[in-house]
């Protein structure tokens, strides 16, 4: 069994810049690979390749004695979950804009937020409560929804991305749970382990072989920062609780926007920028006066 560490904020945070950046990485990635591989293939590539990379980390370090199985039910509930999350993310990326993305996933921290509670017992603090309203007007603003039409156009791309919220929301809550007896590669093996059978189910056939080195180069980015994504979002889970970690992710959205911009000319605009700068502001409230 794992010790608890005691809550360090600072070092949660600086676990999810690398979060950030790999998430970001992820994104990129998926958008190019998902140019020529469907969205099953390209999750059962990234779980091969990452079934590799975990079983070579294992096995250099002598740490295979870290696996365990007692836990199982709730490997398997977050896995689900996740898949979930991350077959209809990949699918959406190919849809919309990053940013616009990126928003409607943050909508996780209010599954989160409703779910922690009962789940982690962890309390639900007024202070919590106004980080996260303050992060998701940040949010509204930012997929305009008062724009004319958008309830009509609120589908596709936006539906898929609202879905994987739902499913990284119950990736979050299993995740936090499982740190207080498993290590950080006891949750990263099951993750391929089991989400690998998923992506080939789906596919119904062995992936085709990606035809390029671009591909091949991209795929491979995306299997290795989906491994350092899940690495440092569960570090960050070992130092604070999920209500205080999941707003930190918020950062994303602005980072992803100039990312989106400079790589694909995706406009930069004005209620990005706003939207952007109430999810800091959430995520300062947040940090500020946790706890209380």
């Amino acid at each position: 069994m794992t010790e608890p560490r005691p809550t360090n904020i600072p070092l949660a945070a600086l676990w999810m810049v690398g979060g950030i950046v790999s998430f970001s990485l992820m994104a990129v990635s998926g958008r190019e690979a998902g140019k020529e591989i469907e969205t099953a293939e390209l999750l059962t590539w990234r779980g091969l390749i990452g079934i590799a990379v975990i079983v070579a980390v294992l096995a250099l370090t002598g740490r295979f004695s870290e696996v365990k199985s007692a836990r199982m039910p709730l490997h398997l509930m977050r896995n689900i979950g996740h898949f979930f999350g991350q077959y209809c993310w990949y699918y959406a990326v190919t849809l919309i804009p990053l940013a616009q993305l990126f928003a409607l996933e943050f909508t996780s921290p209010i599954w989160v937020a409703l779910f922690a509670p009962f789940l982690l017992g962890e309390r639900f603090t007024l202070v919590k409560a106004l980080a996260i309203t303050v992060s998701f007007i940040g949010v509204l603003m930012v997929v305009r929804v008062w724009a004319e039409g958008f309830v009509s156009e609120f589908s596709g791309g936006q539906v898929w991305g609202l879905m994987a919220a739902l499913g990284f929301a119950v990736n979050m809550v299993c995740t936090k749970k499982l740190t207080s007896t498993e290590t950080t590669l006891c949750i990263l093996f099951w993750l391929v382990v089991m989400q690998t059978p998923m992506a080939f189910l789906i596919a119904g056939e062995l992936p085709a072989l990606p035809t390029t080195p671009w591909i091949w180069m991209w795929v491979v980015i995306l299997s290795l920062a989906g491994l350092c994504a899940h690495f440092c979002l569960t570090q960050a889970f070992r130092y604070a609780d999920a209500t205080i970690v999941t707003p930190m992710d918020f950062a994303r959205l602005p980072v992803i926007a100039l990312v989106g911009a400079l790589a694909y000319a995706e406009p930069l605009l004005w209620n990005v920028l706003a939207g952007g700068a109430l999810i800091f502001l959430g995520n300062y409230i947040n940090l500020r006066f946790a706890g209380r």
